[in-house]
Formats: structure tokens, sequence, C-alpha cells
């Protein structure tokens, strides 16, 4: 006997690739998103149903990665939410306050739900922004690496 339901394996599949979808288009440039987008040549019919609005996140931590919870600062986040014409759903939410990138980022949220849409917008959309993405942080984090300082200490032997 199976652990989950049958279309509940199904379902989390789905779940986990929208939640991959939606990091890649809030991480993503937002000139190279248009761009793309642009390039698809698709112009869906929607309506807004929340926002496009800005607001503020409370950002929160812990010392030591398991200390008391406490609020590090706030940082700014765009929201949309759009039906599509055929009934269709999506959200967004992006760090920044550019409503633009968060209404599109919606609108391709709702269309990737779509069967007939899903594989076209993954590789002509997600997978090289994923991949701009990916080259952005490997040179951040060279350019971090050319500054990196290491400190060490010699020990002297006792005089005698």
């Amino acid at each position: 006997m199976s652990a989950h339901p049958a279309g509940e394996e199904e379902e989390t599949a789905i779940d986990r690739k929208r939640q991959w979808r939606l990091g890649v288009l809030a991480a993503a440039d937002s000139k190279a998103l248009m761009e793309r987008w642009s390039g698809l040549e698709l112009d869906p019919a929607f309506e807004p149903v929340r926002g496009p609005e800005t607001g503020l996140l409370m950002l929160r931590g812990r010392i030591g990665g398991d200390g008391a919870p406490f609020n590090v600062g706030e940082a700014t986040v765009s929201r949309a939410s759009v039906r599509l014409e055929c009934g269709t759903v999506g959200h967004a939410m992006a760090l920044g306050g550019d409503r633009r990138k968060a209404t599109l980022c919606a609108v391709i949220d709702a269309l990737a739900q779509k069967a007939e849409f899903a594989g076209r917008i993954d590789e002509a959309l997600i997978g090289p922004l994923e991949a701009q993405g990916a080259a952005r942080d490997e040179q951040r984090a060279r350019e971090a690496a050319a500054t990196k300082v290491d400190f060490f200490t010699m020990v002297r032997g006792e005089d005698s």
C-alpha cells in the first residue's frame, strides 16, 4: 500500500516544478525577462485579481542559526495575481518595486499551468533565465573570492 494517494505524488511534482519556475522568475533580471518574453510572442488576455502592489516584508534571522529569532530589517517586494480568460490564476512575488515584472511573472505562472504552454515556457524562457542567473552567481562568487584574505599565524619556538 502506498503512503500517498495516487494523485498526491503527481501534484507534488507539479508544485515543485511551479515553485522552480517562480523562483527563477523572481530572481531573473527584469530586462532579460522582458526580452525573452517578447521573443515568445505570447500576449494572453488577463485581468488583475490582486495588485500589482509593492510593500515591505520583514526579514527575520537567528544568531548562530539556532538562537532566538529577531527582526533583521525590511525588504521591498512586489506581488501580483492575475486571471487568464480561461480562468487559470497565476501569482508572483519578487524583491524590489518592479510591479510590471511581478505582473508578467504572474501571467507566465498562469500560462505555465496550461500543458500547451508549459514546455515552450520552460525551454525558451525559464531554462535560459536560470542559466543566466547561475552565470551571474558564479561571476559574483569569483569576484568575492578575489577579495578573500587568508590570515595565518606563525608559531615561534620557545627561546631558551
